[in-house]
């Protein structure tokens, strides 16, 4: 399918279902990028990732009482992430390591409670893998107006987030509010979670959350250009995931995060500072100056009167 054809059934009004399903892709990928740039930045990849199982018992809860979807994973992650922040603070234990008793029981429940629910075998497919053509309207609206809060809170704590990201012990120091803001940070990466389980599913959700920041992150140093490159990337892949999925009949959620992945890799071979390509060269650069600048050292013993030039002396 050319992408004049594909544009064509976007606008084709017997396909409602594309563009709410395009529309959803590209607003889940952006929040999920400005999001994954501290959750990269931080380390939080573990952290992502049991969110996205926690907030499974919430949408098995929702839609066996056909609820809002949206909402019901939203209550579940928010309520694991806030367990997570609070057990974190005993010490006998790392964070990593109650995170790994409390998303591992969420994701158990979530099993336990979809079980009961008819169609137990499709209803499963459908939270794993995502089901991104079959999103009702009302779901869109509440993914935009959360995605714009997610955003807002982000660039509104933007400084704080910073602060601790850096130096958690100096902004601790500081009288900066560490465990809220680490509390809100782990609601807001359960929000860009929340709502982009729709589109690839709870399994594949966490490469839509790292994998655009992690390849922004190997392009730039600078986070405010790292924070509008990781949604863009997702953005783009977003579409062009869509695109080939619905020109090749593939998952869609499957086709976008392998889309995510050749932008990754691209990023890893091609950045322009920390590429390999670029890191290649530099080592090269750096033997080569290294031999050139050997080989006066070789041709025999200096003259003193040129040491005393090199070392700021005066010659005799």
């Amino acid at each position: 399918m050319s992408p004049v054809d594909f544009l064509t059934d976007l606008l084709n009004p017997d396909l409602a279902f594309l563009p709410k399903a395009l529309a959803v892709a590209v607003m889940s990928s952006i929040v999920c990028g400005v999001v994954g740039c501290f959750v990269v930045l931080r380390g939080m990849a573990f952290i992502g990732d049991a969110v996205a199982h926690a907030v499974f018992p919430g949408l098995a809860v929702a839609f066996v009482l056909s609820g809002n979807l949206v909402l019901g994973g939203s209550v579940a992650g928010i309520l694991t992430a806030v367990l997570v922040a609070v057990f974190a603070q005993n010490r006998r234990l790392k964070e990593d390591s109650v995170i790994g008793v409390l998303f591992v029981a969420a994701f158990a429940l979530g099993i336990v409670v979809i079980s009961q629910a008819p169609g137990y075998a499709g209803s499963l497919q459908q939270f794993l893998f995502g089901s991104i053509t079959g999103i009702p309207d009302s779901d869109l609206w509440v993914v935009g107006v959360t995605g714009l809060l997610v955003l807002a809170l982000v660039f509104g704590l933007h400084k704080e987030f910073v602060t601790i990201s850096l130096d958690r012990e100096s902004a601790r120091a500081l009288g900066v509010p560490v465990f809220a803001l680490d509390l809100v940070l782990y609601v807001l990466v359960t929000l860009a979670v929340v709502i982009s389980v729709q589109t690839i599913g709870n399994v594949l959700v966490l490469a839509l959350l790292v994998t655009p920041a992690a390849a922004a992150r190997l392009l730039t140093d600078r986070l405010g250009v790292m924070m509008g490159l990781a949604p863009a990337i997702g953005a783009t892949s977003a579409l062009v995931g869509l695109y080939v999925s619905w020109s090749w009949d593939l998952p869609t959620g499957g086709t976008i995060v392998l889309v995510l992945t050749a932008a990754f890799l691209a990023a890893w071979l091609l950045g322009p500072r920390h590429g390999l390509l670029a890191l290649s060269r530099s080592r090269r650069s750096r033997a080569g100056d290294t031999e050139v600048g050997a080989a006066p050292r070789a041709a025999g013993p200096v003259h003193p009167a040129s040491r005393a030039v090199t070392t700021g002396g005066t010659p005799r």
